[in-house]
């Protein structure tokens, strides 16, 4: 499925304000590239074509690459609106099942750096999720977040918002937070859950 090289953000979803107001996205992570590709999105493209993760959607992207250029597993590429230097245009998006077995094994590694590099977003998640049904709330469907951790967060937020990963294993206890968060998106990504929190559709 095709979409135009400069897509945006749409605006809002049932958990709040998490993914903010409507921007470009600037950024993807390079987890897998063939040098002489064919593209899976655009009908007749060839050259470097690059399956990536973008960092504000966290949807999965086809790039094609300069053929001047080296590219490496991992990269953090720029592919925004102006100034591009490594990538010639976004092509289009990819479903998981596209991916080949090493790009998917690649895919936490990309999130966890993207959950890092954005950690304000994610920690806002914790300052603003609020109950999806009466019996379920939000911060609940991140894993290893249970009824007895939600509690806390929620307590703790009011008394003060959140400021950081490192805030929220502070004062509430629960660890390994990038981890968290990163396996329930690559859970999202592989079409594991039933809702998402963090990728756009």
């Amino acid at each position: 499925m095709s979409v135009p090289d400069h897509y945006q953000e749409n605006k809002g979803n049932a958990f709040g304000s998490f993914h903010g107001p409507r921007r470009y996205e600037e950024y993807a992570h390079i987890i897998e590239f063939t040098i002489r590709g064919k593209s899976s999105t655009v009908k007749k493209r060839e050259g470097i074509i690059i399956q990536a993760i973008g960092e504000e959607r966290l949807t999965l992207l086809e790039l094609l690459g300069d053929p001047s250029q080296n590219f490496e597993i991992g990269e953090r590429a720029y592919i925004g609106r102006e100034g591009r230097n490594k990538i010639i245009s976004v092509l289009g998006r990819l479903n998981y099942n596209d991916l080949s077995v090493s790009a998917k094994n690649e895919i936490p590694v990309a999130i966890e750096k993207i959950v890092t590099i954005k950690e304000k977003r994610f920690v806002d998640y914790f300052n603003n999720a609020q109950p999806i049904t009466p019996r379920v709330h939000g911060l609940e469907l991140i894993p290893g977040i249970g009824k007895i951790y939600m509690k806390s967060i929620i307590t703790e937020r009011e008394k003060k918002k959140f400021e950081s990963f490192n805030d929220i294993q502070t004062r509430v206890g629960v660890k390994d937070l990038q981890k968290l968060i990163t396996k329930r998106i690559v859970e999202e990504i592989s079409g594991e859950t039933r809702m998402n929190l963090f990728v756009r559709k």
